[in-house]
């Protein structure tokens, strides 16, 4: 652990978070598009101007909530487990998606009430 620089072990998580990143907003933007096209004629009546800069306001909730990660990652890569932990990070990566897919589930169906 000494040889290790805390440049390097923020370079690591930014690497490391920020690739991911892209999938989470991918999954998250699926499952609003898949409400959408399921709820459609009716969700398109709902997709108004407001509608619209809500979604934006909750991508942009979504990615600060996604930064959650970066103490827990920086702080188990200072600990002792530092080695065990790169190898399981991806836990708090698949945990996290599975908790902002389930409420991204749940806005996408209020918004767009006719899918499902």
């Amino acid at each position: 652990m000494n040889d290790i620089s805390v440049r390097e072990i923020f370079g690591n998580a930014i690497r490391y978070w920020e690739v991911l990143r892209i999938g989470y907003n991918a999954v998250l933007a699926l499952i609003v598009g898949v409400f959408f096209v399921l709820g459609l004629p009716q969700s398109r009546e709902a997709l108004t101007l407001d509608t619209a800069q809500g979604i934006f306001i909750l991508a942009v909730l979504a990615n600060a909530a996604y930064c959650a990660a970066y103490p827990v990652d920086v702080f188990a890569q200072f600990s002792s487990a530092r080695a065990t932990w790169l190898r399981v990070r991806w836990v708090l990566f698949a945990i996290g998606l599975t908790f902002a897919g389930i409420i991204t589930r749940y806005i996408a169906g209020g918004l767009f009430s006719g899918a499902v």
